[in-house]
């Protein structure tokens, strides 16, 4: 898996995780000061992203990327999704 997929997929699962939290600890990536920066974005935007699509829940997160917080803005950066300010 390249760098960009294995990043992308990080922060897919670091989205499903801020509204899953029923989902293991061990198949959750980023780290837990990234999970609570967007944790209130994913719940606030995402709410109609149903499902275990991983890339659903960061489609909604970067097609709201003028109302997001600046720490889950900040977390979205880091992993190339939007680019930097």
């Amino acid at each position: 898996m390249s760098y960009q997929a294995t990043l992308a997929a990080g922060l897919a699962l670091l989205a499903a995780a801020a509204v899953l939290p029923s989902a293991p600890a061990q198949a959750l990536s980023g780290t837990p000061q990234e999970q609570a920066a967007c944790r209130p974005d994913v719940a606030r935007h995402c709410k109609a992203v149903q499902g275990d699509d991983d890339d659903a829940f960061v489609s909604c997160l970067v097609s709201h990327a003028p109302e997001l917080s600046q720490r889950c803005r900040k977390v979205l950066e880091a992993h190339g999704k939007l680019p930097g300010r």
